[in-house]
This record gives structure tokens, sequence and C-alpha cells, in this order.
């Protein structure tokens, strides 16, 4: 009887102890708690848990951007997941600009898994504004925000396009913009994100707004991705939106088991469909998206995409 009650016990210890080891944690740094992005892990972390049953549970962390998330890369052990444009890790890795100084011989083990909604360069006009291509904009009131990725991009792209000092730069927040387009206060205004853009969409919905392609050539002096909206996106878009993007890819480093890596990537790709169903910027993920991974995969990562029959390139590898 004393020895039934110890194996019984025992068994009880094994079954009451069977789903915690089956359970894999996994931290996913993101973004400000206001961004998209850090919506994106928010859903990422949801669709994780249902593809696979509960056995990868991801918790969401805020970040203060790309270049913290990098950072934290070597500080972090285990399955840490990051988000951040390929150009970063690269950076990190050369120990060049905002990484000057702050060189680790960590930055070497970071791996890609999967790419997520690009940031996507967006100029939106008034259609009454006879604005129908870059050169348009002469003469015209522009707002490009203050700080971000797209206000920095959009007066890279100005100056680019012979257009510095030729527009009049509008003293009014992001935020604003669409207030601003409707009441006449701009012409224009430039705002980077995944699309289809939640502020792009309002804008289009009610007031009549185009938004601006980009010659081959112009792509070509941005140094940037080209990437196309496709026709229909936005309300009163007839065609495809020739644009450039900053790329952006979730990461972890070595440190992540490959079956890990494997999972998470496998389910990805799996949940994309389902994801889009969720937010409309899931759309455009796709497997063209892998080219701009410009570093190497993680080796589990690597495996899934080989057995979907997804072709990498021998520096991905």
């Amino acid at each position: 009887m004393k020895l039934f009650r110890i194996v019984a016990a025992a068994g009880l210890a094994l079954a009451v102890a069977a789903p915690a080891a089956a359970e894999t944690r996994v931290t996913y740094k993101s973004a400000k708690t206001t961004s998209s992005y850090y919506q994106m892990a928010v859903e990422i972390a949801e669709a994780m848990k249902e593809g696979t049953g509960g056995e990868i549970i991801v918790t969401v962390e805020e970040s203060q951007g790309s270049v913290q998330n990098v950072l934290d890369a070597v500080r972090r052990d285990g399955n840490f997941v990051f988000t951040t444009p390929p150009a970063l890790v690269s950076l990190a890795q050369g120990g060049k600009a905002m990484f000057e100084g702050k060189e680790d011989p960590k930055f070497a083990e970071i791996r890609a898994l999967f790419p997520i909604p690009s940031l996507t360069m967006h100029f939106v006009v008034r259609d009454d504004a006879g604005i129908e291509s870059f050169a348009d904009l002469e003469g015209k009131t522009i707002l490009l925000g203050k700080g971000s990725f797209g206000a920095k991009e959009g007066e890279k792209y100005l100056e680019l396009f012979g257009l510095a000092g030729k527009v009049t730069l509008a003293e009014v927040e992001l935020s604003g913009a669409v207030a601003a387009l409707k009441n006449g206060q701009i012409d224009a205004f430039v705002t980077a994100g995944s699309w289809p853009a939640p502020n792009v969409i309002e804008a289009a919905a009610g007031t009549g707004v185009k938004v601006l392609s980009l010659t081959d050539d112009q792509i070509a002096l941005t140094k940037r991705a080209r990437i196309e909206i496709p026709a229909g996106t936005y309300a009163g878009q007839d065609g495809p939106i020739v644009t450039t993007s900053l790329p952006v890819v979730a990461y972890t480093t070595t440190a992540m088991d490959d079956e890990t890596a494997y999972l998470l990537t496998k389910t990805f790709w799996e949940q994309r469909a389902a994801l889009a169903g969720v937010s409309a910027w899931w759309g455009g993920v796709d497997e063209a998206l892998m080219a701009n991974i410009t570093g190497q995969i993680h080796p589990g990562a690597v495996r899934y995409y080989e057995e979907a029959g997804i072709t990498l390139t021998d520096a991905q590898k």
C-alpha cells in the first residue's frame, strides 16, 4: 500500500508538471504602446497561442524604438524576439553610426526569423490641389511632422527631388494632418507606416486624396526598397501606388533553440491569413519580403523555409 501511494504521488506530480514543461515562453519586444507595431506584436502573441494550442506563450514588451531593441539583444538570453529594420542589425554588427563605441561580439549572434509589415512611405495630397507628381509640390504647403521616421525620410526626399526650400512646411503635428488637409490648411502630408495606414484611410474616406507614386529613378535616389500598394487599398485609388519602404523583421539570437525558432516561424506563416483577417496590414506580408532580410536567418527558421520550399540566399543560411 505504501509503495502504491508513492507511485501514485509520483504520477500525480508528473501529470501536474507536464503542462508547464510543454509550454515555451517567449518575450517579444516591439515598440511604444501607441504604435501600430505594438498592436502587431499583440496580434502575433495571440496568433502564436492559437496556432500552437498554447505551446508557445508570447509576452509583449514595450520598447522605445528599434535601436534600443538591437542593444537589448546582447543583454537578453533565451527566447527573446525583437523587431528592427535589417539595416540597423548591419550597423550594429559593423559598429557604425549610432552603434559606434557600443560594439559587442554578441551582435554577431543576431538571427532573423520572419518579416513583418514594412514602414511604407505615403505622400498624401488633396485631390483639388492640382498635384499629380512630386514636381507639382513646389509652392505647396506640406506637413512632415516631427522626429518620426516618416518626417526624416520625407525631408530627405524633398532634398533629393530638388524641392528643398521650394515648399512651405506646416507647423502642425502629424496627429492633426487629416483635419488640416480637410480644412485646407495644408495641401499634403507625409506619413510612414504599415499599409493600409489608418490616417490615410481616414483622409481618403473624408476628403478626396491621392497618394503619389515615385518613379524608378526617384526610388533609386532614396536607396530604399521598392514596394507597391495594391489598387483599392484606399478609397478612390484605381491603380497601384509605387513607393518606398523600410523593411522590418522579427529577430532573435543564437541563444534561442532551433525547435523554438522553427515553431515560431512555422506558426507565423501558417497564421498569416488569419492575421490578415484581424488587421489588413498583414496582407502586405508575403514571401517577396524575404529578400529584404540581408543577414543570417536562425537555423530553426531555415529548416522551416526549406521544408516550405522558400528559396533562401547563401548569405541568409
